[in-house]
This record gives structure tokens, C-alpha cells and sequence, in this order.
């Protein structure tokens, strides 16, 4: 099994704009003086530029158009709603906001296949959404799928008994936290694991700062140590730039790339980007209204797709 892929599915959007349904708990999301049509414009060219540049290095990135009539702002954003995984399984995810419900769409499946992938079971979790119980994929969860681990710091809309099902399903161990962020001065949980905390090949790119509890953070530092992995830590502010938001892909020749947005790359210091450039290149691309209206970023806007192919 890889930890790394060399595909993703992205969803070009129509309807971009800042949901005001997730603002709720996403603290990462701000108002911006435009109207939403310059802002889903705005979207669109980033969205353009950035699948521009992961193509150029050979990454394969499809793209499936969103559709307007279901009026879904985040759509841009599919990892929290699918997984795709390397025995021809496919995860569907319950989902906090309800118009972010709408997101899961079916063409998504048959686009699949037509790109000549095997789609072998759908393991189904939304039904969780009846009970108020949400698990946000791989925003939520952090696979470290060649030693069968999974990472997860709980929230609103990740569901410790949720994500151990999930663990057990799929077959990893679960190394669960919590982490906070600060919000007028308060401690308050972070939304999603991934914008904390990336896990590369080699190496893990982590704002432990985040982990109030030192036992559940020595936790998760010993399972990233036995694993081989080199912790490379980031500071809340920075986190704050979506530097944990990020993503190791495979181009032309197996070349690994970390991926991450333009604001993310600013916000490293010369001695982390020496540390993460020792383990892969860094492609980065100016993702500034997805992630101001958005409250994601770049890890974010990627499916990665780990299907086999069809014979």
C-alpha cells in the first residue's frame, strides 16, 4: 500500500461563496467586501491556476464540474464528503452542514469508472447525519496508510465512536486527540484534523501547539516517531496561513511533491522549508479567496483517488 497518489478528483465551482452555514464552527472562514459572483469568479482562477500547476509536474487531476441547481458553496472542497481507497472501496461521509449534504453526487462515482477505475463496494456512514453524528473524511481523518494508522482530533464534526467504526472497517488503529484553537480568547476545537496536521511519506507537518493535553500529545508524537516519521512542527499562526493544510502527491517518474497554497509556503520559516525540501519539492499555488470565504485550503480541494484500475 501507498501512502502517496499520483491522481485526485477536484470539483470546479459554480457557486462559491463564504457558506454561512459552516461559519459556525469554521473560525478559519471571514466575510469579504465583494458580491458572491466576483467571489466565485475569483474562486474559478485560482481553482484554474492551481489544477495548472499540479498537471504541469504530471500529477493526473480530474475534474468534475460542479452543478449549479444544487447551490453548494464548499463544493470545492469534495475530501470531506468521499474517500477512495486502494481495494476498489469508496467511504461516503456524514456531513455537519446540510447543504453540504448536497455535495455527494453519484456522477462523481461514474466519472470514476469512465476514467477507467473499479469502484467495488460504497461503505455508506451518512445515515449518522439522523443522529447528529458527523465524520468529515480526510478532513477529519489522517490516514497513514502504510503502517495502518489513522488520526483524528475530535469536534463537532468528528465523532469519536464514528471514526472508530470507521477505523474498523477499514482496518487502521486509531490515535485520537483533541486540538484547539484560539478564539477570543477562548480554547476552542479546531474543525478539521487536516488543517493542523499533514502526513507525508517520511515526515509530518504538525502544530502540536494545538494538542492542550501533553499525554494525548506525546501520543501522537510516539506514534509518528515509531513510524520513522520526521516531525516537522508549525506554530498556531502559521497554521493559521493553512501551513498544516497540505498534501505529498506523486508526479512524472514517482517524483513526490508537498502541496500546499501560496499563503501556507509564505508563512514557513527557510529552516521548514529546508526540512520539508530534504523529503520532496514544494508546488505552491495563491489560493486566497477559497481560503479566506472558504476556511479551506489546498489539502482541502483534493480527493486523492486510490482506486485500482479497471483490467
Amino acid at each position: 500500500m501507498q501512502q502517496t497518489t499520483d491522481t485526485i478528483l477536484m470539483i470546479r465551482p459554480v457557486n462559491f461563496r463564504m457558506n454561512e452555514q459552516t461559519a459556525v464552527n469554521n473560525y478559519f472562514q471571514e466575510e469579504i467586501d465583494l458580491k458572491n459572483a466576483e467571489i466565485n469568479t475569483k474562486a474559478q482562477e485560482e481553482f484554474d491556476a492551481f489544477v495548472e500547476k499540479l498537471r504541469a509536474v504530471g500529477i493526473t487531476v480530474i475534474v468534475e464540474q460542479d452543478d449549479k441547481l444544487m447551490d453548494t458553496p464548499d463544493s470545492i472542497f469534495p475530501n470531506n464528503w468521499v474517500s477512495f481507497h486502494g481495494n476498489g472501496d469508496v467511504a461516503k461521509y456524514p456531513m455537519f452542514a446540510e447543504n453540504r449534504r448536497r455535495e455527494r453526487r453519484d456522477e462523481v462515482f461514474i466519472r470514476l469508472e469512465e476514467e477507467g477505475f473499479k469502484i467495488e463496494n460504497i461503505i455508506d456512514y451518512t445515515s449518522a447525519e439522523h443522529e447528529g453524528v458527523f465524520l468529515e473524511g480526510t478532513g477529519s481523518i489522517l490516514m497513514d496508510r502504510v503502517n495502518r494508522k489513522a488520526y483524528c482530533a475530535l469536534s463537532p464534526r468528528a465523532d469519536e465512536d464514528l471514526f472508530i467504526e470507521f477505523c474498523e472497517d477499514f482496518e487502521y488503529t486509531p490515535v485520537i486527540f483533541t486540538a484547539n484553537q484560539t478564539v477570543d480568547g477562548k480554547r476552542l476545537e479546531i474543525y478539521h484534523t487536516n488543517v493542523m496536521m499533514c502526513l507525508a511519506e517520511n515526515f509530518a507537518v504538525i502544530c502540536l501547539d494545538t494538542i492542550d493535553d501533553k499525554k494525548e500529545r506525546k501520543n501522537v508524537v510516539k506514534h509518528l516517531r515509531q513510524d520513522g516519521k520526521d516531525i516537522i512542527s508549525i506554530t498556531e499562526a502559521q497554521m493559521h496561513q493553512f501551513a498544516g493544510n497540505m498534501l505529498q502527491l506523486r508526479g512524472d517518474n514517482n517524483q513526490r511533491y508537498l502541496v500546499m497554497s501560496g499563503a501556507a509556503h509564505k508563512s514557513l520559516t527557510p529552516a521548514q522549508v529546508k526540512s520539508i525540501e530534504k523529503h520532496c519539492p514544494i508546488i505552491s499555488s495563491s489560493l486566497e479567496t477559497i481560503e479566506t470565504c472558504g476556511g479551506g485550503s489546498a489539502r482541502c480541494m483534493m480527493a486523492e483517488v486510490f482506486l485500482p484500475k479497471a483490467d
